[in-house]
């Protein structure tokens, strides 16, 4: 009963809700959150709001990368921001306005920043003591791996020869053997020059990859869509299907195979990113680009021969599509005294490796350097210094 003598009227939740000026959405506890939101100051929000992007950007990285065409746009993003971000956020929750986020920012940046490290491709070996270049035993292997940035035809010959000569390897893994003519690549003959500057080395090439070695070359045997390839086939098939070329050389009696690489581009840098062009050729070469490694893979871990793989991969240290062969294969990097290594673009900052080395547990690197080309191409060279880990057998072909 109320004080006037009239009993109330019960009141339902139901009714209580429908009430006008009352809202069931959000519950009381999202408006508290709302509300606590927007008392804090506009640098903490975007403090918080820069957290979450970058946390979905680095949850969502190791995941898709390698797997979804789309995200080789995103991998192009040089592999050092990825640590320096979370660096940056967290010198930014010391600010005075962050004080009221930055018990909670705090745990999750740092858990951002050691998620980050190993995708940067940092040389931690380089800090180490013990780690770098050591000692190679006598009769070890000199090897120089090198995008020439279409040969010589951009620049002076004699200079470009002289260069080549200057690393004294004995093995060189040659990547774009090519002239940039009308907008795409075509063909060059430079084999007679290359015979008189480089007498005691064999040669072999496929499309635009060409290997010199100062040991024999016994076998060529193709790999992957280099299978069926012949002089007679068209040039601009065997460059578009030839990215791999194997060479088993006869080392001092033990035959050693080197793959010489250069794994297709993501993108065309002359189409406008407006243009559905642009996203059909980045879904067309993620095809083509699984499909050399795949197959390389599948040869490389099927031969029982000491096995060298380098090239240009273009691919960072952050995508995932080194996946299988970082799994099966060592890098060479701990043979190298860059804690930074980048090889892209030289004479810049070379924020991006994407020329790479690996190894089986038959061969060691006891040297691994990123050269400057000289000014002769936008790629630094990868020089090493390996050897046997076995007593040399018999060769076989």
């Amino acid at each position: 009963m109320s004080r006037s003598g009239v009993a109330a009227e019960p009141v339902s939740p139901v009714a209580d809700a429908a009430r006008p000026g009352r809202s069931r959405w959000p519950p009381p506890g999202l408006r508290g959150l709302r509300a606590r939101w927007r008392e804090l100051p506009r640098t903490a929000r975007l403090l918080v709001a820069a957290t979450a992007l970058w946390a979905a950007f680095s949850a969502a990285g190791p995941v898709l990368s390698g797997r979804w065409w789309v995200w080789l746009l995103p991998d192009l993003a040089p592999p050092p921001l990825l640590p320096l971000v979370p660096l940056v956020l967290l010198a930014c929750c010391l600010a005075r306005p962050a004080r009221r986020v930055r018990r909670a920012l705090v745990p999750v940046l740092a858990l951002l920043l050691v998620a980050a490290v190993p995708r940067a491709g940092l040389n931690w070996a380089a800090l180490t003591p013990g780690g770098g270049p050591d000692r190679a035993p006598a009769g070890a292997l000199t090897v120089y791996s090198w995008n020439t940035l279409y040969w010589d035809t951009t620049d002076d010959p004699d200079a470009f020869h002289r260069h080549l000569a200057s690393r004294n390897a004995d093995v060189y893994l040659l990547q774009e053997y090519l002239a940039w003519e009308d907008g795409g690549p075509a063909p060059i003959d430079r084999l007679d020059r290359l015979r008189r500057e480089f007498p005691a080395h064999h040669i072999a090439v496929l499309g635009e990859l060409v290997t010199l070695s100062r040991y024999p070359i016994v076998a060529r045997p193709p790999v992957g869509q280099a299978r069926g390839l012949t002089a007679r086939t068209p040039w601009r098939e065997r460059f578009e299907r030839g990215k791999v070329l194997r060479t088993d050389i006869d080392v001092g009696g033990t035959v050693v195979s080197f793959y010489n690489v250069h794994v297709p581009v993501q993108l065309d840098v002359l189409r406008s990113p407006l243009s559905p062009d642009f996203y059909r050729v980045i879904r067309d070469s993620d095809r083509e680009r699984r499909d050399h490694y795949a197959a390389l893979r599948r040869d490389a871990a099927a031969n029982p021969r000491p096995v060298l793989i380098s090239g240009d991969f273009n691919t960072t240290p952050a995508m995932g599509d080194l996946d299988g062969l970082r799994a099966t294969f060592r890098d060479a990097l701990p043979a190298s005294g860059s804690f930074l290594p980048g090889t892209w673009k030289a004479g810049g900052a070379g924020l991006w490796r994407l020329d790479w080395t690996f190894t089986d547990e038959q061969l060691a690197v006891h040297r691994y350097a990123f050269t400057s080309p000289e000014g002769l191409s936008d790629h630094r060279g990868q020089e090493l210094t390996v050897s046997l880990t076995r007593p040399s057998g018999p060769a076989h072909g």
